[in-house]
């Protein structure tokens, strides 16, 4: 496909041609893996734009010619540690003292002695899968991340030593977590751990407290200037325009977590389902199906997710525990993102480079449980 017509792909919406010579169409192979998707436009503006909108492509080199689906590394789990900041050390597991720097020590001594359980029994992970999309059992590896937001400490204290770490697709919370090699151990062995399923270790006699996260999605801005300038000028701009899409929508949106310690800490439900006999997966299932309809959306900035190149790069991801990457998006794709896999639930293939959990057989959106 001829630069031109791979632009007018992306800007316009129009369903993408072969990326290659002999490829399957994309759409057509999105589909065929029982991806949610729609074929709307993810342009909502003329182009020339007349919504005001900030472009900042004409600021930026992107590379509009690369084939974007793909470029996403599996993963097991992904960690957004919080800093409360938008830059950070280059190599963000390479900054000493840290906890990124502990948790990718910790993970690579004792994550590569697990064997990880496969779980197929729903079918949904039967068909071979395009590429840049994959399930939990494609891989063991850890994704670490910084993020934006702040721990939850009495006012955010400045000179708290522990952290608040968001674990993903699980989509929970975790706090009180120390700066530290023991705190980053801690956590790897109740919540990391790739053989446990979203609860975590069952049997514990650590100090950490867990909740679910409180909204209908959280959605990730790459904006890691000391990587690349391109998503640090991106972030910020996309924050903007999508708080303002959704606000239209009539929804609450944070740029920082909420401190859920007024709810029960899903340990305490955990606790409370097995005295009770009941399946502490089923009850952490129940507390994330309690989140739709509450059109609740968090935004973090984070550090860098590779695919610089890309910018700006979105991660939006659900209870249900999809992950949807977006690249290439500017504040033109951002009412389109809102509108049809925020809010509908359903893919936009010009721009998606992979995701976690999108392969959804017998169901109409990302939403379906």
């Amino acid at each position: 496909m001829s630069a031109f017509g791979r632009l007018k792909a992306v800007l316009t919406g129009s369903r993408p041609q072969s990326p290659s010579a002999g490829s399957a169409d994309v759409y057509e192979e999105l589909k065929s893996a029982d991806v949610p998707l729609t074929d709307e436009s993810c342009r909502s503006c003329p182009d020339p734009c007349d919504q005001d909108h900030d472009d900042f492509t004409g600021r930026l080199s992107i590379d509009m010619e690369s084939e974007m689906l793909g470029s996403v590394k599996p993963y097991r789990r992904q960690v957004v540690i919080s800093t409360g900041k938008s830059d950070w050390h280059r190599e963000v597991t390479e900054a000493d003292g840290t906890l990124a720097a502990f948790i990718s020590k910790v993970d690579e001594n004792l994550g590569g002695k697990r064997d990880i359980p496969r779980n197929d029994t729903d079918g949904r992970a039967s068909k071979a899968l395009p590429p840049g999309l994959f399930t939990q059992d494609t891989s063991r590896r850890l994704s670490i991340l910084n993020g934006s937001h702040h721990a939850l400490s009495p006012q955010h204290d400045p000179k708290s030593t522990v952290e608040t770490v968001i674990v993903l697709p699980d989509y929970k919370i975790v706090t009180g977590v120390p700066r530290t090699r023991d705190g980053a151990e801690t956590l790897w062995k109740t919540a990391l751990d790739p053989t446990y399923g979203r609860t975590g270790a069952l049997e514990r006699s650590d100090t950490l407290q867990s909740w679910i996260l409180p909204y209908t999605c959280l959605i990730l801005l790459c904006s890691h200037k000391r990587r690349d300038k391109r998503c640090a000028i991106a972030a910020p701009i996309l924050e903007k325009t999508f708080t303002q899409y959704l606000e239209q929508e009539n929804w609450e949106v944070h740029t920082d977590l909420e401190d859920p310690s007024g709810e029960p800490t899903l340990e305490s439900l955990v606790n409370s389902s097995t005295e009770d006999g009941a399946d502490p997966e089923m009850m952490y299932e129940s507390q994330l199906k309690a989140l739709t309809g509450r059109n609740r959306a968090l935004i973090l900035r984070n550090s860098h997710i590779g695919g610089h190149k890309f910018s700006g790069n979105v991660i939006i991801y659900t209870p249900l525990g999809a992950s949807v990457w977006y690249g290439r998006v500017t504040p033109h794709h951002v009412k389109a993102i809102v509108k049809n896999t925020i809010i509908g639930g359903r893919v936009l293939p010009p721009i998606l480079r992979g995701g976690l959990n999108l392969a959804r057989a017998g169901c109409k959106t990302l939403h379906d449980w």
